[in-house]
């Protein structure tokens, strides 16, 4: 019996469903009318993270590894002849975190494990696709 109470709080000790399930980096997609446009993608804190020419899917980390430490991007194209553009992505919680951690009442989940790890956000939009206004286009 006491082996039984210790292995059910241990899982419980240990419940993190968004860390057993996610993962701490997610593939974003980048596509563009025209291609072939070059894109730079910098963090929170301004480093660029990826660069390169649409289309082309990337590979972003989601948490900068401090407590509840979710990374900001933007991303940033042009090519010549349109005009540039920046977008942001937005990361959120995803289920996983939200409803994953319920069923062991999950509040070292929630509060102790998640939080750490990226595996409890998702990156937003996972593909980008972007219709590049050529320069001196009129708006309809």
């Amino acid at each position: 019996m006491k082996r039984l109470i210790t292995a059910l709080m241990a899982a419980w000790m240990l419940t993190g469903c968004a860390t057993i399930v996610s993962s701490e980096t997610q593939d974003v997609t980048l596509q563009t009318q025209p291609p072939g446009v070059k894109f730079v993608i910098q963090d929170e804190s301004g480093r660029a993270v990826a660069e390169g020419y649409t289309p082309k899917t990337v590979t972003l980390a989601k948490s900068n590894g401090n407590y509840f430490g979710k990374k900001k991007y933007r991303v940033m194209l042009e090519r010549a002849g349109y005009i540039p553009q920046t977008l942001p992505l937005k990361e959120s919680p995803n289920l996983w975190y939200l409803l994953g951690n319920i069923p062991l009442l999950g509040f070292p989940g929630w509060l102790g494990v998640d939080p750490f790890y990226g595996g409890m956000y998702k990156i937003e939009p996972a593909r980008l696709q972007i219709i590049m206004d050529p320069v001196g286009a009129r708006g309809a």
